[in-house]
C-alpha cells in the first residue's frame, strides 16, 4: 500500500515550505518601510528629489473697477470747510413811540414792505390838536416879536433925542429880548408836537418782509411796545467757526461755494474776526450770500467751503489714494504690468472737502492707482481688476 509514503512526504514538504515563509515575511516588512520612507523622501517626511518645486507663486488680489482710479488733470481749490445757520442781514422790531389805540393796520406775515411804507396807525386827534396849538403859539410869538422890535427901535430914536429915561430904553431892549425867547420856545414845541404827529403812523424803517405782526386793529399800544419785525433777506450772512490753525487762509473777499435746502449757492467772505476764541480755538467767519429772489430762508442750514488758493489743470487723485510710508513720506500704489509697484508721491494743493489732491511728482496722467481701504498690498503682488473696461495688458 502506497498511501502512507505518500502522506508522509506530503507533510515534510509543508513544514520545509512553512519555514522559509516565515524569512521571507520578516525580512519583506524593512523592504516595505524602506520603501514608503523613500516616497516620503525619508524619515524627515521631505523628498529630496522635489525640493526645487516648492518656491511660492506671487499673492494676489482682484480688485474692483471702483477701487481702481486713472490719475488725470483737474482743478483743485484749497478750501476750508464752514457750516452754520443763515440769517437776514438785518432783522428790526418796529417798537411804539407812543401810546394809543390803532386805528388800522395795513400789512401781514410774510408781506415784502420798502423803506418808509406806512405799517399802522396810531389815532391822531390829539397829537394833531396839540400841533395846532403849538403852530398858534409860535405865530403870537411872533407877533409880540415884531412889536417889542418895533418898540425898541422908537425907543432908541427917544432916547438919543433925550425924550425917554435910559431904563425906558432898557426896558424896550429887554423885551425884545424876551420875545425872541418865547418865539424860540413856541418854536420848539412846534416840533415836537410834530414829531408826535409823525409818530402816529408807524412805518418801515428798511425793505424787506414782515416777519411778525404783534398788533390789530383797535388795541391800545403802550408806548415801547414791539409792532412788527421787519427782516431785511435780501442779502443772507453765515457765522461760521473756523478752527485756529486755518485761520490763516480765510480773508475777506474770498468765493464761498455751499449748498442749501437742496440747492448749489455763491457767497463772499465779509468779515473775519480778530481774535480766537481762548474756549473753542476757533475764529469766526462772516460770510454774507446775495439772495435778491428770495429763494433762500432764514434759518436754514448751510454747508459749503471757502476757497483759498486754487491749481488748474494739475495732475490730481482722492486722497484716499495716498498713504503712508514708515519714513513718513506719501506714496501710492501703482498698477504696472498687472503687479502692484509702491510709488513715492510729491503732493500740493490738498481740498480736505472734496478730498482731492494735487500731485507734483511721482505720477503721469493716465497712470493707474488703488485708491481706498481694499485690504492688505504689498508691491510685486498681481493685480487683477474685475469690470474694468478697455483694460490695457500690463496696466
Amino acid at each position: 500500500m502506497r498511501h502512507p509514503a505518500r502522506l508522509t512526504l506530503l507533510l515534510v514538504a509543508a513544514v520545509l515550505t512553512g519555514g522559509c515563509s516565515g524569512k521571507s515575511s520578516a525580512d519583506a516588512a524593512p523592504a516595505d518601510t524602506k520603501a514608503a520612507e523613500g516616497r516620503r523622501g525619508g524619515p524627515g517626511g521631505g523628498n529630496p528629489g522635489s525640493r526645487g518645486d516648492t518656491k511660492r507663486s506671487a499673492p494676489s488680489i482682484t480688485l474692483a473697477a471702483t477701487d481702481v482710479i486713472a490719475v488725470k488733470r483737474m482743478l483743485v481749490e484749497e478750501s476750508t470747510p464752514i457750516a452754520g445757520d443763515l440769517h437776514p442781514i438785518e432783522t428790526i422790531d418796529v417798537k411804539a413811540r407812543l401810546e394809543g389805540d390803532i386805528t388800522s393796520v395795513t400789512v401781514r406775515e410774510g408781506e415784502r414792505v420798502r423803506s418808509g411804507q406806512t405799517l399802522a396807525r396810531f389815532e391822531a386827534s390829539e397829537q394833531e390838536s396839540n400841533q395846532r396849538s403849538a403852530e398858534a403859539d409860535r405865530a403870537a410869538a411872533r407877533g409880540e416879536l415884531a412889536t417889542a422890535q418895533w418898540n425898541y427901535e422908537q425907543s432908541q430914536e427917544l432916547f438919543k433925542a433925550g425924550a425917554i429915561p435910559e431904563r425906558d430904553h432898557k426896558a424896550a431892549e429887554q423885551s425884545v429880548t424876551t420875545a425872541r425867547a418865547r418865539l424860540a420856545a413856541t418854536d420848539a414845541r412846534v416840533r415836537s408836537t410834530a414829531s408826535f404827529v409823525v409818530d402816529t403812523r408807524v412805518v418801515s424803517p428798511t425793505s424787506g418782509v414782515i416777519a411778525k405782526r404783534e398788533i390789530e386793529s383797535g388795541e391800545h399800544v403802550a408806548r415801547g411796545a414791539t409792532m412788527f419785525t421787519v427782516v431785511r433777506n435780501d442779502v443772507l450772512e453765515l457765522a461760521a467757526a473756523v478752527p485756529a490753525r486755518r485761520a490763516m487762509g480765510v480773508t475777506a473777499g474770498q468765493t464761498v461755494y455751499f449748498s442749501a435746502d437742496g440747492r448749489e449757492f455763491t457767497g463772499k467772505v465779509a468779515r473775519v474776526s480778530p481774535t480766537i476764541d481762548p474756549t473753542t480755538r476757533s475764529i469766526t467767519v462772516y460770510v454774507q450770500i446775495p439772495n435778491t429772489s428770495g429763494a433762500l430762508k432764514g434759518g436754514a442750514f448751510a454747508s459749503g467751503r471757502v476757497v483759498g488758493q486754487t491749481a488748474n489743470n494739475v495732475i490730481a487723485l482722492p486722497s484716499a489714494a495716498v498713504r503712508q510710508g514708515r519714513d513718513g513720506l506719501p506714496f501710492v500704489y501703482r498698477i504696472a504690468g498687472g503687479a502692484l509697484e509702491q510709488r513715492k508721491v510729491a503732493l500740493g494743493l490738498v481740498d480736505e472737502v472734496t478730498g482731492l489732491a494735487e500731485v507734483r511728482e511721482g505720477l503721469a496722467e493716465g497712470d493707474r492707482v488703488v485708491v481706498g481701504n481694499v485690504g492688505t498690498l504689498g508691491a510685486g503682488m498681481k493685480v487683477q481688476v474685475v469690470g474694468a473696461p478697455d483694460q490695457k495688458p500690463g496696466g
